[in-house]
């Protein structure tokens, strides 16, 4: 199965400025909470979120960095993204569909929400090697994703985030699982929280 075609969103965001309910469902408002409280910086340089969808997300990632990078493949989804961060002039969204339209520019952190079963396995592989490429020497990668099979998507969340663990070459910091979502955080930095701060030995 390849990875889904640009038009398959197009016609979910024909329909609704929000087709996966983002904004109404409790379990994405506790989603957000948890990714954001899952990233051991208080604050990062540089974020790229691809993937941003109408850009929920996107507004709480740019209180936590310096830059913000999103993209999505949708038109519809740009547009949408980029009315709600108008206000955030850390900020740009840009049309990309990836692999092949990865951006320019080194990043701290690669937000990797929610798309990574829309890719087939080259694809992926692929957007794993730019990942890599552009992540800076203490770079950092979160993904989250939905684990239950979604019609018309050549993988599942889990067989996402074992190719991630597989070929990022990075130590895995968080792992939080539930039986609807898995939530990773790998780190070029295998620091604690704890140690960056020099608590360790207070700690224990």
């Amino acid at each position: 199965m390849s990875s889904v075609a640009d038009a398959y969103f197009e016609r979910l965001y024909a329909e609704c400025d929000d087709p996966w309910a983002f904004r109404e469902r409790w379990y994405e408002r506790r989603k957000r909470a948890l990714t954001l409280a899952a990233l051991p910086r208080d604050r990062y340089r540089t974020i790229f979120e691809p993937g941003c969808a109408n850009g929920e997300l996107s507004v709480l990632l740019a209180r936590r960095c310096k830059r913000l990078v999103c993209a999505d493949t949708s038109a519809a989804a740009v547009e949408l993204a980029r009315r709600r961060l108008s206000r955030d002039s850390n900020a740009t969204v840009q049309q990309a569909r990836l692999p092949q339209d990865w951006p320019e520019g080194e990043f701290d952190l690669i937000v990797f929400s929610e798309m990574g079963y829309y890719l087939d396995r080259p694809d992926l592989l692929k957007t794993i090697e730019h990942m890599r490429a552009s992540l800076t020497p203490n770079g950092s990668l979160l993904a989250c994703h939905w684990r239950p099979r979604i019609d018309g998507c050549p993988l599942l969340g889990d067989e996402v985030h074992a190719l991630l663990d597989q070929h990022l070459g990075m130590t895995r910091l968080i792992r939080h699982e539930e039986a609807d979502l898995l939530l990773e955080y790998w780190s070029r930095d295998a620091r604690s929280v704890a140690e960056k701060e020099g608590l360790r030995e207070e700690v224990s």
